[in-house]
């Protein structure tokens, strides 16, 4: 989960591995949001309203913090904010919040999720991170396959077998090797102008707008487009604290028509 790309280009590239590389980017994008937010749907986790609002703040700013003080052109945190990094990672023990659970935070038009997990719980995020990758990656080779093999156009034929060629180990772009060798902590983000909230809610995690957003929030029966778009930004931090792996993701939600200022 490294930093994606404020925009994204108006035209599909002609070259084939150029494409295939930015297909890659999509798809992973897709198994991030899916692994992360799918608990509810896959691992019987729950939507807990009510996280205090001083600690949803408390751990906004920490992460703003930490945020702040890494590089833009690396993920990994400068290692005098290590500390800060364990302190929010340990919240969950230390203020009783269970892991795997989605602990959300509400305000009219704006929403703070916090996940913890740790141990098992973060070998089967990677798991499934990369389940949800490569049968996003089939998917598409397939579809591609059946739409352009009728062409014989050679560009496309390019296309496909870049696809093919395409491996990607997940674990190692989260630096999770590196993570348990060097001891380090590392913090990345995705950061989304709008996201569909209906997608995020009812398809990704298996539950219910209302559930999600609260029911103040949550968009008409007979939703627009515009109802349904939220800015969308998410956090994830990660390390591994007395030999224990600890995965942090904070997410938050605005109403992409609202004025937000995240600091």
């Amino acid at each position: 989960m490294f930093e994606e790309p404020e925009e994204t280009p108006a035209e599909r590239p002609s070259n084939p591995a150029l494409r295939a590389v930015e297909k890659t980017d999509e798809l992973r994008i897709h198994a991030e949001l899916a692994a992360v937010f799918e608990g509810p749907r896959k691992f019987e986790a729950q939507v807990i309203p009510g996280l205090d609002p001083e600690l949803a703040r408390h751990i906004q700013q920490s992460i703003g913090r930490l945020e702040k003080a890494k590089s833009p052109d690396s993920p990994v945190l400068p290692q005098p904010q290590w500390p800060d990094a364990i302190a929010v990672m340990k919240l969950a023990g230390e203020k009783e919040l269970s892991t795997n659970d989605y602990h959300v935070h509400r305000r009219p038009g704006e929403v703070m999720v916090l996940r913890f997990i740790e141990g098992d719980q973060v070998d089967a995020f990677y798991e499934r991170l990369q389940a949800h990758f490569d049968a996003g990656l089939a998917g598409v080779i397939e579809d591609e396959r059946q739409a352009t093999e009728w062409k014989q156009d050679k560009l496309s034929d390019q296309y496909v077998k870049a696809l093919e060629e395409i491996k990607v180990d997940l674990a190692e772009r989260y630096l999770r090797k590196l993570m348990k060798t060097y001891g380090m902590f590392v913090l990345s983000t995705m950061t989304a102008d709008e996201i569909n909230i209906q997608m995020l809610a009812e398809h990704i995690m298996g539950t219910s707008i209302d559930e999600l957003v609260g029911q103040a929030s949550a968009p008409p029966s007979d939703p627009t487009t515009k109802d349904l778009a939220w800015f969308f930004k998410l956090f994830a931090l990660r390390g591994i604290i007395d030999q224990t792996e600890h995965m942090c993701f904070f997410t938050f939600l605005q109403k992409a028509d609202d004025s937000f200022d995240f600091e």
